[in-house]
């Protein structure tokens, strides 16, 4: 990997072996980063980026103006999210085996042994945030695969710093980010929809515009209301 300016601009380059270029903005601080096919010599790449200068302008401004959680210390009545709402973390020491719990009260309920250290008390609630995920993807996933007429054959769910959610066309797998369990349900459908539109287009081209605004009109309302809600604290690294 080497770095290359374009006018006020450092872009982060690494040539593989691809077909296409591929041009991303990462959170949080809007890093820039082309992938590039080894074919292609730097004057194309530079030409490439300053067409593209207005895009990847727009995408460093929504992760600049987004807001971004402190780091979490898992003590309590300290704000944490699900499904959209924001929740008020309940500590509560047992004996028994851990748990998290949500009575219908402001509160989250995590139930953990006399002791229980930072680490272990955020790995309960990371483990109960990726089972209630786990139980609300399947229906959707079967919702649709029928109205698309598209299969996936496998998919899961982990913690991403750069994506909502990919998906590898050859496999038929997708994958969701851990984070959307914090986030409204309407948004988990929305990601869904998006990584499966890549089985039918693998580009984010206008072609996969169309099956979007097909499938689910609404989608970029959505995506809007996804983008505005706080990101996770993360020490990011690349």
């Amino acid at each position: 990997m080497y770095q290359m300016r374009v006018g006020e601009l450092l872009v982060d380059v690494v040539r593989k072996n691809i077909k296409h270029m591929h041009l991303a903005v990462y959170p949080p601080n809007g890093r820039v980063r082309v992938a590039v096919p080894l074919r292609i010599n730097d004057e194309a790449v530079a030409l490439a980026i300053t067409t593209r200068l207005p895009w990847i302008h727009k995408h460093q401004r929504k992760f600049v103006g987004q807001g971004r959680q402190s780091a979490r210390e898992y003590i309590p009545r300290e704000s944490h999210y699900f499904k959209g709402r924001r929740y008020l973390l309940n500590l509560i020491e047992h004996q028994s085996p851990p748990k998290v719990v949500l009575t219908g009260k402001p509160s989250i309920d995590l139930y953990v042994r006399k002791g229980a250290s930072r680490t272990k008390r955020e790995r309960i609630l990371q483990e109960w945030y990726r089972q209630e995920l786990k139980t609300q993807i399947p229906p959707l996933i079967d919702k649709w695969q029928k109205i698309m007429n598209v299969s996936v054959l496998q998919w899961g769910v982990k913690r991403m710093k750069t994506r909502w959610g990919t998906c590898n066309v050859r496999a038929r797998r997708i994958w969701i980010n851990l984070e959307i369990a914090k986030k409204p349900l309407q948004c988990l459908d929305y990601i869904i929809v998006h990584e499966m539109a890549h089985l039918l287009e693998r580009r984010h081209n206008p072609n996969f515009v169309a099956l979007m605004d097909k499938f689910l009109p609404n989608w970029k309302s959505l995506r809007q209301t996804l983008n505005s809600y706080p990101l996770r604290h993360e020490a990011w690294k690349y």
